[in-house]
């Protein structure tokens, strides 16, 4: 049997270094690097703040997840309830305390970083729930008695989401969660009855929509109805990647983006701008490093010896997945515009931040892939 200290004591850095996935390393590093240069482009080929902002951004995430990496795996287990206890409580400080920009409220001022904790709550839900199913048999999981607290962990900060608000990262803190609960063997009918009182309750949910919402739901079903308005960037989201073609017009020469028909390139709309450049081939390399993350995660979840590491990679490598499918979706006119950042790719420390960390704490399973978290 081994103890709690007994794999960590026997590992020297040597051969915690050899265990690193390399294959996951080096692919996170070529999407970081493509993405400087996607915002290279942004910025008209100037290194203006978004490009410089970008690449010290990634440089430094780059390096945390690395450090947080050597973590043992352990740690994160014993570490779980209160990382979603302070991601929550800094949740409810958006709510009281939180910067407003373009009429939402998603920010907390930290100082060193405009913080928004709904991105890390994407990470710290599946940790406190592949914890709390760690610990149950599976004859409980699908007690009423305790699906009561995983309800209640989810529900509550996709609650304040919804407030600040921010639908489109609401729905995918709430997936996060939907994940863990199934992979731990939660039956369907639940998620049915769920789903159930969900578009029984939708009506009502609608009528607190925003008025630009409400839009963002109607241009997606005929963004043709209004191409100067709400339908405008779907449209030019669409024309540029069209216009890419299967080679691109090549790096700096995409028209469309850099013309400025296209908003806010830097953020959501990354892909389109690289699609349009480097066309359907440049893009099908994008997919291609996304799939080898993912796979790499599962990978990880697959030889780790935890439930509580099992649990939590292949949460987290679904829900990555789900990131990257909405993203896309979303630029493509597939699906309509909810404000979800394409991992790694788009402009934004928070949500860097927030994948580099699940990335490191996935990775420390893979280190510590024979050591016992309890």
């Amino acid at each position: 049997m081994f103890t709690s200290g007994s794999i960590q004591s026997t590992l020297s850095f040597r051969e915690k270094v050899y265990s690193i996935d390399y294959i996951l390393v080096f692919s996170i590093l070529i999407l970081g690097i493509i993405s400087m240069f996607a915002m290279y482009s942004t910025g008209r080929g100037t290194y203006d703040y978004h490009t410089k902002s970008h690449i010290l951004r990634f440089v430094v995430f780059f390096f945390f997840f690395i450090a947080i990496s050597f973590f043992q795996s352990k740690f994160w287990y014993q570490t779980a309830t209160g990382i979603y206890i302070v991601f929550f409580l800094l949740l409810l400080g958006v709510k009281y305390f939180g910067l407003t920009s373009s009429g939402s409220q998603r920010w907390i001022n930290l100082y060193v970083i405009n913080l928004q904790p709904s991105e890390l709550m994407k990470i710290g839900l599946i940790m406190f729930l592949a914890k709390y199913y760690h610990r149950m048999p599976t004859t409980d999981v699908n007690k009423i008695k305790f699906l009561f607290l995983p309800i209640v962990v989810l529900i509550a900060p996709a609650l304040l989401v919804v407030t600040q608000p921010d639908l489109g990262t609401a729905l995918l803190i709430a997936a996060g969660g939907v994940i863990v609960a199934w992979l731990a063997g939660v039956r369907i009918k639940f998620f049915a009855y769920a789903s159930i009182i969900f578009l029984s309750l939708a009506p009502i949910a609608i009528s607190f929509l925003k008025p630009y919402q409400k839009a963002r739901i109607l241009t997606f079903f005929n963004p043709d109805k209004d191409p100067l308005g709400a339908g405008y960037q779907i449209i030019q989201s669409k024309i540029a990647i069209g216009s890419g073609g299967f080679f691109g017009k090549g790096f700096l020469n995409g028209s469309q983006s850099y013309l400025d028909f296209l908003p806010e390139k830097h953020t959501d709309f990354i892909f389109t701008l690289f699609s349009e450049e480097f066309g359907f081939f440049g893009s099908v390399f994008i997919l291609l490093l996304y799939y080898l993350i993912i796979s790499r995660i599962v990978k990880i979840g697959h030889i780790t010896r935890s439930n509580f590491g099992k649990l939590y990679c292949y949460s987290f490598a679904t829900a990555f997945f789900i990131y990257v499918v909405v993203n896309m979706g979303m630029v493509l006119g597939l699906l309509p515009i909810v404000g979800a950042p394409l991992p790694i790719m788009s402009y934004g420390g928070s949500s860097m931040l927030a994948i580099m960390f699940g990335l490191g704490v996935a990775m420390s399973f893979r280190i510590y892939k024979d050591s016992p978290v309890n």
